[in-house]
Order: C-alpha cells, then structure tokens, then sequence
C-alpha cells in the first residue's frame, strides 16, 4: 500500500505574497494527502523584528495545565490539571528545573522513545491556549493572526470571534508536553509557526485512513466512546506509533524546526510532543475545499464550549446549487474522505425568522483547545432556611442569658446515609447577628 508522504515546500519570497493561492499550488501538488505539510519561509519574512529575548515578552500564560497521562503498552488517556497563571520568565524557569529538563539524547529517534517511555512520568506543564500574538502586526503576508481566508466570514457575517480559530493562540511547551490525536475543530485546516526553542515532533495520519484510526481508538477506548461518540475532539488520547503499525494504520512522522511552519488539512489527524521549551502560534483557517468536510464534521456535544460553527454563510455563498436542500436536510452525499458512507449533511439548526444570523448558541464562550480540569476543591456553604433560622430564633427566645452565644440545629437538613454509618448536616447559626458561622 502507498502512503502519501509530508512534502516539504520552500517557497520563494513572490510565491510567499499569497497565502490562499499557496495552499492551493501545495494542494495542486497532492500535499493533503498526507494530511500534514511543511513549509519553510524565505529568508525575507521576518515575523518578528526584535527578536525573542524572554525578559522581553510580555506574556501571561492565564491557565498552564500539568498534563497527567495513564495507561499502558501504548495506549493512554491524558487529563489536564489546570494550575496557577505564570508569566513567561517563570514558565521557562520551570523548564530548568532537572525533572522537567529535556534528557540527554544522541538524534531525534532516541528522543522519540525516551518520550514514549516516560510518558506517564512526571506530568510536564504547558502554557497552551495563550490568546495572543508574537508576530509583528504591521507583517501583512503570512500572518497568522489575520491571514485573509474564508474563515473571516464567520466574523464578517457572525460577529463571532472564536479564540484560536479565527484568532491566533500561542503555545509554550516544556519536554514531553503533547497534542494528543485530533483533528482540528469542524476539520478546519491549521497552521503552526515554531516562532523559538526546542523542534516538536508530529505525527500524522493521511485523511484518507482517518477513520481506521476512530475505529482503533473506539475498540481501544469503548468506555469513552460510549460517553461521547466524538471522545477523540477532547484531545485527550495518545496512541503509540507502535499500536498504530500493529493495526496496520499508515502513518509519518517530521520534526518542527524554529522557523518552519507546519500546516494541517481537513480531516487530517495528528497528533505530538515538544522536545523542550519553546514557543509556537497557531490558528485555523479555510478554503473553499473545506466546506464539504465542515458540512460533515463530527460534533461533541458533551462539553459546552466545543467550537459549532454554522455553516450557512458557507454553503450559501459557495455551494448555492445545494443550499435549499442542506437547510431541508437533504443534501445527500459523501463525506470526502470515506467514499462508503452515503448520507444526507446533518440539517443546520436555524431559528424561526432566520436571516442569515449565526445559528450557534453564544451563551457559552467557544475556543479552541484543551480541557483543562479545575482541581479547587471549595466548600460549598448552603444556606440555612429562613423556617428553621425562625424555629431557632423561637426556642431560643425563651432561655434566659442569651444575649450571647451560638445554637447549633443538628437537624436542618434531617439524616443522610453515608455508606453504613449515619452521619448529620449540621448549622451553626449566630442568634444575635443573624449570620451563618
């Protein structure tokens, strides 16, 4: 079996000027067949003019996560711990520290499997989803916090702005920090500029075999799947290169230098780790390609803030022939990477009245990215009832010497069964100034 191959693309700095018609020439050549491509700029573009000194990026990494990975022989789920805000100074002092320090290595290979070895040692911490930009706003060509693609309809006809999707995050790895397998949210395409540090490692699977890898992850993972049958959009599992090569799923690997630009394509799972500290920007973007694979792209809707974007503004302005079947529910079809699925494009939900309004539920913010777990564990402190703070009160009235003093009601909430044992809600209530203590 042929597996498509990553290319590797040099462009001029004349080819570099048109960041769409670019993507097209690299997808004329049969780049997204493997998924993943890599492009490294001209030496004219310049992204950042003064540098990457630390002491001089003014950064605050809001929500690190400490990424805590279980299981074994090549299959592990991961959770992200969410811990204190940093600054960027702080983050990279982390980095020092010997148990987060990237191990002495002789090559990229023995880099890759002391990363598998340990995976599920020392939980590294990541400075991911950091909103923001490193790039110098006046760069006007590949600029990845406003690179003047289709996407930017979302905005224009939505007034929507989803961070990280059509908006820039930055990324802050330390050894052994992943992206774990996905694909990106509605299968957008993505692009990751590697602006300093350490090379991060991907691994790629070509679109065309991407349901081979659902299928592995659901049988190696029911429970999961059982929950949310799109488990894969957490980003939370990590299957070894090994398992894949068992289950005779094709795949290919390429390190990230500073200074390249990695792209992902529709439908194209990836998935990989950073060698050490270092910093990469990344969005999302499309293309008039694309909009076959968003119609048709697999939603989670366990989790609120999962990015939905609605497809009208897309369909009506590029597909028009089809766009009064799709609302109906009848646009029937293949999705462009499993040619044995024939159906109809899931029916958009539209509200009454509809006028070409976006159709996504904005009471919960969307972005881009992890799940980080809160692990605060606060009491929460119910409040006593105004019928029993009255029933003490009456009682209370009655004894003599009160002007000081505390009742306790053993009895508010009644009796709750704890296992065997029998235990109370109790109350303590302040008689003279009305408040819970």
């Amino acid at each position: 079996m042929s597996i498509p191959r990553i290319m590797v693309f040099r462009p001029t700095w004349e080819e570099f000027q048109d960041f769409p018609a670019y993507i097209d020439y690299m997808e004329s050549k049969g780049a997204h067949k493997a998924g993943l491509v890599k492009v490294v700029p001209p030496p004219e573009w310049v992204p950042r003019k003064q540098g990457y000194d630390i002491k001089n990026i003014n950064v605050n990494i809001r929500t690190p996560i400490s990424q805590v990975a279980s299981g074994m022989q090549g299959a592990y789920q991961q959770i992200n711990i969410q811990k204190r805000a940093m600054t960027v100074q702080e983050f990279y002092e982390k980095t020092k520290e010997e148990r987060h320090a990237t191990p002495k290595h002789f090559d990229y290979a023995d880099i890759e499997k002391k990363f598998w070895k340990n995976i599920t040692y020392v939980a590294p911490i990541y400075g991911a989803d950091v909103p923001g930009s490193l790039t110098d706003p006046e760069v006007k060509v590949w600029n990845i916090n406003c690179l003047g693609t289709i996407l930017d309809y979302v905005n224009a006809d939505y007034n929507i702005s989803i961070a990280g999707v059509n908006t820039a995050y930055l990324y802050f790895g330390m050894w052994k920090t992943t992206f774990a397998w996905h694909t990106e949210d509605m299968d957008l395409y993505s692009i990751n500029y590697l602006h300093f540090g350490a090379p991060k490692t991907w691994y790629a699977i070509p679109p065309e075999h991407g349901r081979k890898l659902e299928k592995l992850a659901e049988r190696m993972f029911p429970a999961n799947y059982q929950e949310c049958k799109a488990f894969l959009r957490h980003k939370m599992t990590l299957i070894s290169t090994q398992v894949l090569k068992a289950n005779n799923i094709p795949f290919n690997k390429i390190t990230q230098e500073p200074g390249e630009i990695m792209i992902t394509f529709p439908y194209g799972y990836h998935a990989g780790f950073n060698h050490g500290f270092n910093c990469a920007e990344s969005t999302n973007f499309a293309t008039e390609r694309w909009i076959e694979y968003g119609k048709r792209a697999s939603v989670c809707n366990c989790r609120p803030d999962m990015v939905k974007i609605s497809m009208e503004t897309f369909v009506r302005r590029f597909q028009p022939e089809c766009y009064e079947r799709w609302l109906r529910g009848e646009d029937y079809g293949y999705h462009p990477e499993d040619p044995t699925n024939y159906c109809a494009a899931p029916k958009p939900m539209l509200p009454k009245n509809f006028k070409s309004k976006c159709t996504t539920d904005t009471t919960v913010p969307q972005k881009r990215g992890c799940a980080p777990v809160k692990m605060d564990k606060k009491k929460v402190v119910k409040k006593t009832s105004e019928k029993a703070k009255d029933r003490l009160k009456s009682v209370w009235s009655k004894l003599e010497g009160r002007e000081c003093g505390v009742a306790t009601d053993l009895l508010i909430d009644g009796p709750v069964k704890s296992g065997t044992k029998l235990r109370f809600h109790t109350r303590t209530i302040d008689l003279i100034n009305d408040n819970a203590v």
